[in-house]
């Protein structure tokens, strides 16, 4: 029997970036059935975003999409002016955007491209989308904002460096501007541990056996589908999380779990 969904956005605004593919398109999706008006962003994968804004509108919701890329302030700002126009006020941003460099197999494969696109999308651009709609949040009296970060500050990265840097930057934006909106808007990091995304099946070291051992070194025996952890994401957004500021969350099935 499949567990009942609560209405816990109902009557709200909800604005997911990268929401084209992926786990965004997963948070989109639960969004909606929770009840909210979901912004749908994209950057290039306008057909997916499209296709994920159908897909709440199957369901009877209401969902319009946006572009912008989100590593430059003008076009995070332009945005906002369309959510404003659109919805008068945003009461949730989950900002999910961010850049793996997944064509890296090693550390020995970078380039200065590849760090400043990570940091550019990762650091800079979610620090845009914090300080634009989370202002705009402070003039409107409330909200709550969720940037998805990784468990990979906690095991570092040595495929990627810099993306393992781009996601520690996360926790710094998420205390800081925790630290600046409170009470009135709500900063959290919600950090989740290997999904099954298009993106990650489309990976060559994932089709070569490290899916395998993922699975074994994971005491959840399991690599979820993004959708088993929407709704673990979309907590920290809720009033049921209202009295959490500046937090970490792991969602991983134990695979980062440090100590004996």
């Amino acid at each position: 029997m499949a567990a009942e969904i609560w209405k816990r956005f109902e009557d709200k605004t909800v604005l997911v970036t990268g929401a084209g593919t992926g786990f965004g398109s997963a948070l989109a999706l639960r969004a909606a059935q929770e009840g909210a008006r979901v912004g749908v962003h994209y950057n290039r994968s306008r057909e997916g975003a499209e296709a994920t804004a159908q897909r709440i509108r199957d369901l009877g919701g209401e969902a319009s999409v946006y572009q912008a890329d989100i590593s430059s302030w003008d076009a995070v700002r332009s945005m906002a002016d369309q959510v404003d126009a659109e919805f008068g006020k945003l009461d949730v941003l989950i900002n999910n955007v961010g850049d793996v460099a997944t064509e890296q197999m090693s550390w020995r494969d970078i380039t200065q491209e590849l760090i400043d696109r990570v940091i550019d999308v990762d650091i800079k651009g979610t620090m845009y989308m914090l300080h634009e709609f989370g202002s705009r949040m402070l003039e409107h009296g409330g909200g709550a904002i969720v940037n998805v970060g990784s468990t990979v500050i906690v095991r570092g990265s040595p495929r990627a460096p810099q993306y393992a840097a781009g996601k520690y930057g996360i926790l710094g934006l998420t205390k800081s501007y925790a630290n600046a909106f409170a009470p009135t808007v709500r900063v959290n990091t919600f950090a989740p541990g290997f999904m099954e995304t298009e993106a990650t099946l489309a990976r060559e070291d994932w089709n070569s056996g490290r899916r395998e051992k993922l699975i074994a070194a994971t005491p959840a025996g399991r690599i979820p589908p993004p959708a088993d952890l929407a709704a673990t994401a979309l907590f920290l957004a809720s009033d049921e999380a209202a009295h959490i500021y500046g937090a970490y969350m792991v969602a991983d099935g134990g695979y980062s779990m440090l100590g004996g």
